[in-house]
C-alpha cells in the first residue's frame, strides 16, 4: 500500500510537469524577453519604427529602442549622449570609430538584448547588459581594426577624470596602442564595457551570437539570436523533455496497476 501511494505521488508530481512543459499559446510579441527596450538613459519604452535613424543606426529603423536624435547623436565626436571622448589618446583612426559607432548603435537601438538586461543601481540608468555573446568575427575585426589607434585604459566604462566635461585619462595612465591594453579581440570586447559583452564561439549567421553589423534588407538575425537564448533561459526551448516525461508516465501507470 505504502509503495503503491508513493508511485501515485510521483505519478501526479510527473503529470505536473508535464503541464507546466507543454506548449503555451505565445505571448503578443512586444511581451517577449526578446523585444524590449532596457530602462537605461536615452532608450525608448518599448521598440517601434523609427523611419530617420541617421548612419550606421539605419539598420534597426524597422524596429528600435532608439529615437532619430540619438542616431545622430551617436556619429558626434562628443556627443551629448554621454559627453564621451574617442580622441582621449589623440585621433582615432576612422576605420576604429566606426566600430565604436556601430557599438553605440547596437546599444541604443537594438530591441533584441532582452535575455542579457541586468538590473543595476546607477543614477542614470537602471538596467544594463550583461555577457552580450557578440559573433566572434566582429569582434575579431573590432581589434584589428584599433589596433593602430590609442587609449589609456582597458575599462572604459569607469576611472575617467571628468573635470573637463568630458573623459580624460587619469592621472598616471599612459596611452599606448590598443594592443597594448587590450592583448587579444577577447580583451577588447569583454574589457572595455565592463563585460556588457562576451566573444562568442559562434561565427556570424550562425543563430547564435549577436551581429553588430547585419544587412536590414536580408532581415535582423539577432531576432532569433535573442529568440533562441531567451528560450533557453526559461526552458521554454526544451521540448526534447516531452518523450521522456512521457515514457515516464506510462511506466509509473504500469506499477501502479
Amino acid at each position: 500500500m505504502a509503495r503503491q501511494m508513493s508511485t501515485r505521488l510521483l505519478l501526479l508530481l510527473v503529470l505536473g510537469a508535464l503541464y507546466e512543459a507543454q506548449p503555451r499559446t505565445p505571448p503578443p510579441l512586444k511581451s517577449h524577453p526578446w523585444f524590449v527596450c532596457m530602462d537605461a538613459k536615452h532608450h525608448k519604452e518599448e521598440p517601434g519604427p523609427e523611419d530617420k535613424l541617421h548612419g550606421q543606426c539605419s539598420p534597426w529603423k524597422k524596429n528600435s529602442c532608439c529615437t532619430t536624435n540619438t542616431s545622430k547623436a551617436a556619429h558626434m565626436e562628443v556627443s551629448y549622449l554621454y559627453n564621451f571622448n574617442w580622441n582621449h589618446c589623440g585621433e582615432m583612426t576612422p576605420t576604429c570609430k566606426r566600430h565604436f559607432i556601430q557599438d553605440t548603435c547596437l546599444y541604443e537601438c537594438s530591441p533584441n538584448l532582452g535575455p542579457w538586461i541586468q538590473l543595476v543601481n546607477q543614477t542614470w540608468r537602471k538596467e544594463r547588459i550583461l555577457d552580450v555573446p557578440l559573433c566572434k568575427e566582429d569582434c575579431q575585426r573590432w581589434w584589428e581594426d584599433c589596433r593602430t589607434s590609442f587609449t589609456c585604459k582597458s575599462n572604459w566604462h569607469k576611472g575617467w577624470n571628468w573635470t573637463s566635461g568630458s573623459n580624460q585619462c587619469p592621472m598616471g595612465a599612459a596611452c599606448h596602442p590598443f594592443h597594448f591594453y587590450f592583448p587579444t579581440p577577447t580583451a577588447l570586447c569583454e574589457q572595455i564595457w565592463s563585460h556588457s559583452y562576451k566573444m562568442s564561439n559562434y561565427s556570424r549567421g550562425s543563430g547564435r551570437c549577436i551581429q553588430m553589423w547585419f544587412d536590414p534588407a536580408q532581415g535582423n538575425p539577432n531576432e532569433e539570436v535573442a529568440r533562441f537564448y531567451a528560450e533557453a533561459m526559461s526552458g521554454a526551448g526544451l521540448p526534447g523533455v516531452w518523450p521522456f516525461l512521457l515514457s515516464l508516465v506510462l511506466a509509473l501507470l504500469w506499477l501502479v496497476n
